[in-house]
């Protein structure tokens, strides 16, 4: 958000940022809003979590915010992700319509068209087309709830999310944007917009880091990284990967957290998160496949990442996560076929 509002600001436009409350944010800049405090937002989060109505809390934190943007009087809005407890979309569309104000959405994932659910690939769920019921994604899963109240909110965010005068969608994927013509946000227009990173910081990075874990010259790093690692990310794949593969290879996992190490075979280097770009550069580098067994994607960032650097990516048909990989830089298998990945990583590694 950031990055597309400095270039925004660089081509001549003013820009306001309003973004929910995080220990994590930093400072807030000139023209930064933060949506309610850490501790509303918190509030919020166990509202939305025992009603199972997310998206439709922080009324009176969402009606001061668009007082202000009532000041602001915005010719554009662009907006991004939504589903973080710190909005009522509800009023926010009602703004947008009444106001007729020209709006931008780019969709990181699949949210904005379903009950509830940011991904249903690994369920095969369909009901997000006709209408939304019995959801089967975990109710544990994020963003979690107590109650299933998909066939209520389906119809709630159909009802406030259709029928804008001029909004067009973003998402980075040919994929995502398949989806999104399925759905009921078909009416509007959508464009494909790959996202980008910074290749001024992810680009080949020699390092120390194979000696510094004294990886051996010969062996074959493959390189998995991931902040929230799962079953959807594919943190079980590499467990597999681990069994089947040689010492001719070794497995370096970043994003790991101390608890979730412990579990893993000890022949799986874990590195916890870094937010070190240029650390992660040097690892990308240094490893001679990234692996990117992901199930749920609506790009793959790490992909990018990882190509930037120099490094060859196989992954799974799944998502958007294939859309930049071709012969010359990566394979693609098919989605959970283990054997199929071990040969390509075996192949891509003579």
């Amino acid at each position: 958000m950031r990055g597309i509002s400095k270039a925004a600001e660089q081509s001549g436009y003013t820009c306001w940022q309003a973004y929910a409350p995080d220990r994590n944010n930093g400072i807030a800049l000139e023209r930064d809003i933060v949506i309610e405090s850490y501790n509303v937002r918190r509030l919020n989060e166990l509202y939305s979590r025992y009603t199972g109505m997310r998206g439709f809390q922080a009324y009176f934190s969402t009606k001061a915010f668009l007082k202000k943007v009532d000041k602001i009087k915005p010719d554009i809005i662009h907006l991004h992700n939504l589903h973080n407890n710190y909005i009522h979309v509800g009023l926010l569309f009602d703004y947008i319509k009444k106001n007729r104000i020209k709006v931008v959405w780019t969709l990181h994932d699949c949210w904005a068209f379903t009950g509830r659910c940011p991904y249903f690939q690994m369920s095969g769920c369909k009901r997000w087309k006709t209408g939304c019921h019995d959801c089967p994604y975990p109710k544990e899963e994020y963003p979690s709830v107590r109650v299933d109240k998909s066939d209520v909110l389906w119809k709630m965010k159909k009802a406030a999310f259709t029928g804008v005068e001029n909004l067009t969608i973003v998402t980075p994927s040919e994929w995502l944007a398949g989806l999104v013509k399925e759905s009921f946000l078909k009416e509007y227009p959508v464009q494909v917009i790959y996202n980008g990173i910074d290749l001024d910081v992810f680009k080949p990075t020699p390092s120390d880091f194979r000696s510094a874990y004294g990886i051996g010259g010969g062996v074959k790093v493959l390189l998995g990284v991931s902040f929230n690692w799962e079953k959807r990310k594919g943190l079980d794949v590499f467990i597999e990967l681990s069994k089947m593969l040689d010492n001719r290879y070794k497995i370096v996992l970043v994003g790991i957290d101390a608890q979730t190490g412990k579990t893993l075979p000890e022949n799986i280097l874990t590195i916890e998160r870094t937010r070190d770009k240029r650390e992660l550069a040097q690892i990308y580098t240094a490893a001679n496949i990234f692996v990117n067994p992901t199930r749920e994607e609506a790009l793959g960032m790490v992909n990018l990442e990882a190509l930037a650097c120099g490094t060859p990516v196989v992954t799974f048909r799944t998502g958007g996560s294939p859309e930049c990989i071709d012969d010359t830089c990566g394979v693609v298998v098919a989605c959970d076929d283990i054997q199929a990945l071990k040969t390509a990583i075996e192949e891509m590694a003579v």
